[in-house]
């Protein structure tokens, strides 16, 4: 270039480059550049996600802020940032690395017992091909086969290898495309490994339909219920709102992996298991109840097991004003409103969020209460919430078994009242309640009914006893009337006498 730049003139002169086409810059820039557009697009696909909306509880979220925070949170994010980063010059020449990568891989998947058979497979082939001899025939390598060794090709160790690798995968994999055999000994070879081929790609096969079936199993099942709730209401004629608020109830559900009934899906466990899952998932949530943070361990765990998950859609009504309050509920998941009406618009007095408890107090029947059981407001779902609600009846049913618990929770019950001043001191601790009435009732009908089944039963008893004594007592009279009639004669006996006045009780 100096030289060429010395004889032309000045004005003349320029630089130039010039790359080996065999040089490892002239395939690399090529590349690079492709590589670059790819990460301008990862790039812009980020910046799009950034600024797409996200469903919260089924609310459409759409702040820009909020919908940041929940991308970085997502294992999309980090996802999306590996992708950008410039791995092409952190790892350039750093081979060895990609391939213990590739190994680990390999060691984590059933892959590496494939290529070991197919490799052991294409050491029996040369071997076989030793035996019998290279280039004996078409079959065996060398030569006279054109597949394995064309002319031209030099016979090589790694020419070996790869064609024996070659001919076991084919083979194996039932594909053929392989010479056939010549021999009787390369046919019960050939015949061996199709039949191994066969049984082996098979299981795998069956195993990768298995795996996606049990995948899809429960999708189905799934779909099937919801199937059944769609042709239901189409049967029925239900509203298009309802019916798409019901369908947007069931993707809630399949979204957040949540089941349609825990107790069906548990009561495959026994009875420990059930308690240790229930303590593990609702203990710490249950202590968190006012009412229940001095309670004993055990009655914690009976009420664990009560617990109930239910799912409310956006805009549904937990509880409203005037209410009897059956159940009280905590929130696992979601936000709710307090309203004081059942408008768009209503006024709104408080907003529940994960954690809050509603409804303890109206499940204990405490007397005295100036709101009685009813409900105070009406508390609307904002969007989709997790409650877990516990029955009155099952919370009376456990505190049979705890009679101190149960004087505490209205002890604390009417601490509460009393501070929020809705207590009427003038009234007793406890009130009964119509279902406890009820159920007293019909304790006490059963137990009549249990004496006067005892009663019935000494009474046919006795009859038994009765009749059986009768009929002694009517063989010996007849034993008395034949004597009788043998000692005065039957004429008589039938004429002058009676068998009440002939009979006299000593003879018996």
């Amino acid at each position: 270039q100096q030289a060429a730049g010395a004889a032309a003139p000045p004005e003349e002169k320029n630089d130039r480059w010039i790359v080996d086409k065999s040089s490892d810059l002239y395939y690399r820039i090529p590349w690079m550049f492709i590589d670059l557009i790819a990460d301008g697009i990862y790039i812009a696909d980020i910046v799009m996600r950034c600024r797409t909306g996200f469903l919260e509880q089924g609310i459409l979220k759409r702040d820009g802020e909020r919908i940041l925070q929940m991308y970085i949170k997502t294992w999309q994010f980090r996802l999306d940032i590996i992708s950008i980063l410039p791995f092409d010059f952190i790892l350039h020449g750093i081979l060895r690395r990609r391939v213990d990568r590739a190994n680990d891989a390999l060691e984590r998947t059933e892959t590496r017992y494939i290529i070991i058979i197919i490799h052991w497979n294409a050491c029996f082939y040369f071997l076989l091909s030793e035996e019998l001899g290279i280039g004996s025939d078409t079959w065996v390598y060398g030569p006279r086969n054109k597949q394995s060794l064309p002319d031209g090709v030099n016979d090589t160790l790694v020419r070996r290898y790869v064609y024996s690798f070659y001919w076991s995968t084919l083979t194996l994999t039932t594909i053929g495309e392989v010479p056939g055999p010549v021999q009787n000994i390369e046919f019960v070879f050939v015949t061996c490994d199709l039949m191994c081929g066969v049984l082996i790609f098979a299981t795998i096969v069956g195993n990768v339909g298995s795996m996606i079936s049990n995948m899809s199993a429960a999708r189905a099942e799934f779909q099937n219920k919801m199937d059944g709730v769609k042709q239901y209401m189409a049967l029925r004629k239900v509203s298009k709102n309802l019916e798409d608020r019901v369908i947007k109830w069931f993707d809630y559900l399949w979204s957040n992996k949540q089941s349609l009934n825990d107790e069906s899906v548990l009561k495959v466990l026994p009875d420990k298991l059930q308690s240790e899952i229930a303590m593990h998932v609702h203990f710490e949530t249950l202590r968190k109840v006012r009412i229940f943070q001095e309670c004993e361990a055990g009655l914690l765990a009976e009420l664990v097991l009560k617990l109930q998950l239910q799912v409310f859609s956006p805009g549904d009504y937990i509880c409203r004003k005037g209410d009897i309050g059956r159940e009280m509920y905590i929130v696992k998941r979601g936000k709710l409103q307090v309203v004081a009406s059942e408008a768009e618009d209503a006024q709104i007095f408080a907003t529940l969020q994960e954690g809050s408890v509603f409804g303890e107090l109206s499940i204990l029947n405490i007397r005295g209460s100036k709101n009685g059981n009813r409900r105070t407001a009406n508390v609307r779902s904002v969007g989709y919430t997790d409650l877990f609600v516990l029955n009155k009846n099952d919370l009376w049913t456990a505190l049979k078994e705890y009679p101190d618990a149960r004087k505490m929770l209205l002890v604390k019950g009417r601490e509460l009242l009393r501070k929020d001043n809705l207590l009427d001191e003038n009234a007793p601790d406890e009130q009964a309640s119509p279902e406890e009435v009820v159920d007293d009732l019909l304790q006490s009908i059963s137990v009549l009914q249990t004496r006067v089944a005892r009663l019935m039963a000494e009474k046919t008893n006795t009859e038994v006893k009765l009749n059986a004594r009768i009929e002694i007592l009517e063989k010996e009279l007849e034993k008395y009337r034949k004597k009788r009639i043998a000692k005065i004669g039957e004429p008589r006996f039938a004429r002058s006498h009676t068998l009440a006045a002939d009979f006299d009780p000593t003879d018996l």
